[in-house]
Parts: C-alpha cells; structure tokens; sequence
C-alpha cells in the first residue's frame, strides 16, 4: 500500500471518474481478509457497504488491519484510512486525527454521502482499538 502522501499526489492531479477509478485500484490492494474474520464483530457499524476490519498487533507493537467492503469504491475509502494508520504504533494512531489526514482528499464533496456515511465509524474503530492496545 503506498503511503497517505503518495495517494494524495496522483489523486490531486486526476478529476471525477479517474478519482474513482483510483479508488478502486486502491481497494484492490488491500491485503485478503479471511471469510472466517468476516463477523457481526468485526462489521463497521453505518456504513451502506458491508465493511469489515480486523485489528492485529505485530510482534513489534505496530497496528495492522485486515479490511474489506462489498463495495469497489467504498473499499477504496477503506484502503485510504488504512494508509494513514496501518502499521503505526498503538500510541500514535491513539493520538493521531485521521480524519483530518483524510480531509484533504475532500471525499464528501467527491463521492455521495451513501459512500462516505461510514468514514466516521471506521476511524472510530480505529481509534479505539489503538486507544485500547496503547494503554
């Protein structure tokens, strides 16, 4: 996965259907998630598309996450919060504003609310599962 900066630089150079379309070639570079992780546990809350993300810890205390959609964009989205926080450790993601690291990206101005309506309950998520390891 490329990092948030080098996403953000080919998507600012790209108008309408070519932001999708790179949003789509991101979700394609999400790690597989396992058919077994895929629970009501692991299920993003609000979200229109289902979305799943699982936490891991590696050995090194750095934050890794399995996470899909049913959606080809929306698991775009999903891959953009993951390059802002996958693996970092526990306490910088704890203390990190991802979605101000997403803002400039300005997704609600670019795609429909249905797509988007999830974002805040995934950094939620994220947040939380660092808050919680890092403590």
């Amino acid at each position: 996965m490329p990092s948030l900066d080098d996403i953000f630089d080919e998507y600012e150079l790209l108008d309408g259907e070519d932001r999708y379309r790179q949003l789509i070639d991101l979700g394609r570079l999400l790690e597989p998630m396992p058919e077994a992780l895929k629970t009501e546990a692991t299920k993003v809350r609000g979200c229109s598309a289902s979305v799943w993300v699982y936490p891991t810890v590696t050995p090194d205390g750095r934050l890794h996450f399995l996470a899909v959609s049913n959606a080809a964009i929306t698991k775009g989205v999903v891959a953009l919060v993951l390059a802002a926080v996958q693996d970092k450790p526990a306490a910088e993601v704890a203390d990190m504003d991802v979605a101000a690291a997403l803002a400039r990206f300005e997704l609600a101005r670019h795609l429909s609310a249905n797509r988007t309506q999830g974002v805040p309950n995934m950094i939620a998520l994220v947040r939380q599962t660092a808050q919680r390891l890092a403590a």
